[in-house]
């Protein structure tokens, strides 16, 4: 992963293969053109102050996302200069919001691919920004290569070139606590966050229910973290008739993986369950031809959800979280749960299968009451659940909903203040009666229209008595079919990760109640 060092250089003085400065697009009335960011103040003096000039004569604008490449003037060790969009420019008196500077930096690591160091003269006002940049830059430098024939030298990559090597954060001080504390912050989140996508990105073959649980299990006696895995036998015998359902149809057996993180000094527990379908054909109600193609990113809420716990343990934070990962691959064969069969779930409660391809519900069923029985103090699961919300809220936004307002929201807020895009999402009362069965406690299906808000409410079942729950479904931003964006790649975008991360802080700060 891209190195971060904090630096108090000058520009023009530092050797790197190019200095990245944001520019804006002008605001007010008497806006004529860019406007230089904060941050590039040596650069444009190099420039003779006329900088934003010979940007927009390049044709720059400053908008999101616009990169422009120039030289560096005369005196400057490094030979490039990249300028990045910032988006608008804010009001006077105000400064660039922390997701602004998030995307430029993840744009410009990007385009600088192949580079060995680049510095970042973006705009740094407090540890806060400093800690923005540092993820944007490591979090749009990532890439994903284990496939390709690359051979032993890591920079000649079959598709071109290898990640921006490091990256020098210019005006943070090296020596200030909270600065490196915002680069060190930055480091465990991303780099727990890219092992997300790496997870997410891993073909079926070779991510199984099996191999997961080993992952996690490795990842936990490296950081701390007390990890049980039960197999199909100890699933059998615990009476988990939702995940052993699922993944009946399949050679590879099904995993209930839990995580299990302490903090001595910790008086909050909080669980988070994460679904974990690492292949879905929809089983018996098999996918119609191209929807199977991305099905590997299934397991995308187990993914954030052992990402999150991980980044928790590196981080330290004084609170105790239970990471529960629902694993099964749903495929249809001769021993597979049929449209009509009845599960006896973990509860005890029993579930009419009328669609095989609603499954994430069914394991996050079982893990949701295994989570209930240690009476946390809430419980959040996240889920690539429904293709209902995707057509709701698009391909960049996760829905959010609970069986508290409250929680809702500062499960919304915490979102925000990291720059994932969520909505908050009702569980309409009148929607539970369409999953009414004649045979079974509950079907797995309720009404068609709605068909998100349906599969919230089905979950809400399976939550223990008067505790607090929210759900995040993330079928839309999980997993990226276009090109890249901001520091959003193409494939597994660790949708979620941050938002739980946060959800820990605060959890552990005593904020969330």
């Amino acid at each position: 992963m891209t190195a971060l060092t904090l630096s108090t250089a000058a520009a023009p003085g530092l050797r790197a293969d190019a200095i990245v400065i944001g520019v804006a697009k002008g605001s007010g009335p008497k806006a004529t053109g860019p406007v230089v960011a904060p941050g590039a103040e040596a650069v444009d003096k190099a420039y003779d102050g006329k900088l934003a000039g010979v940007l927009e004569t390049l044709g720059a604008s400053g908008a999101e996302g616009e990169v422009t490449k120039l030289p560096a003037p005369a005196g400057f060790k490094a030979p490039l200069v990249v300028a990045v969009g910032l988006g608008a420019a804010p009001e006077k008196d105000a400064e660039y919001d922390g997701e602004a500077l998030r995307k430029a930096a993840g744009v410009a690591a990007r385009a600088l691919a192949g580079s060995k160091k680049a510095a970042f003269a973006l705009p740094l006002n407090d540890a806060g920004d400093i800690g923005a940049v540092a993820e944007g830059v490591l979090l749009g430098a990532y890439s994903f290569d284990a496939y390709k024939d690359n051979g032993k030298n890591a920079s000649a990559r079959k598709n071109g070139k290898a990640p921006l090597a490091e990256a020098a954060l210019l005006g943070g001080k090296p020596r200030d606590k909270e600065h490196k504390a915002a680069v060190e912050r930055a480091t465990a989140v991303v780099e727990e966050l890219n092992r997300a996508r790496d997870l997410v990105n891993t073909p079926p073959n070779d991510l199984t229910p099996e191999s997961f649980a080993a992952i996690a299990t490795a990842a936990g006696k490296e950081h701390g973290i007390k990890v049980q895995v039960l197999d199909e036998k100890a699933l059998t015998k615990g009476g988990y008739g939702g995940i052993l359902g699922v993944g009946s149809g399949s050679a590879a057996g099904p995993r209930l993986v839990k995580l299990s993180y302490t903090h001595a000094k910790a008086d909050k527990h909080l669980a988070l369950v994460g679904k974990g379908i690492t292949y879905d054909s929809g089983g018996i109600s098999l996918k119609p031809a191209g929807h199977n193609e991305t099905m590997k990113c299934d397991m995308s809420g187990a993914a954030a959800v052992f990402a999150a716990v991980v980044a928790a343990a590196r981080l330290g934070l004084e609170v105790n979280i239970t990471g529960w990962l629902a694993l099964a691959e749903n495929m249809p064969s001769g021993s597979a749960v049929r449209p009509g069969d009845v599960l006896r779930m973990y509860s005890g409660k029993t579930v009419e299968v009328l669609n095989t391809d609603a499954e994430g519900r069914l394991v996050l069923a079982d893990a949701l009451w295994a989570a209930s029985q240690e009476k946390p103090d809430a419980i959040v699961d996240v889920a690539t659940l429904t293709g209902a919300m995707v057509l709701a809220l698009g391909n960049r936004t996760f829905a959010v909903m609970g069986n508290d307002d409250a929680f809702r929201t500062a499960v919304l807020e915490a979102a925000e203040e990291v720059g994932e895009a969520s909505w908050p999402m009702p569980l309409p009362e009148h929607l539970r009666k369409g999953m009414d069965s004649p045979t079974a406690d509950i079907a797995n299906m309720g009404e068609r229209m709605g068909g998100g808000l349906v599969a919230g409410l089905f979950l809400r079942e399976f939550v223990g008595e008067g505790i607090t729950w929210a759900h995040l479904d993330i079928a839309g931003p999980a997993f990226n079919e276009g090109g890249p964006f901001g520091y959003t790649p193409k494939g597994g975008t660790g949708s979620a990760v941050r938002t739980l991360v946060r959800l820990a802080e605060l959890t552990a700060a005593g904020d969330l109640g």
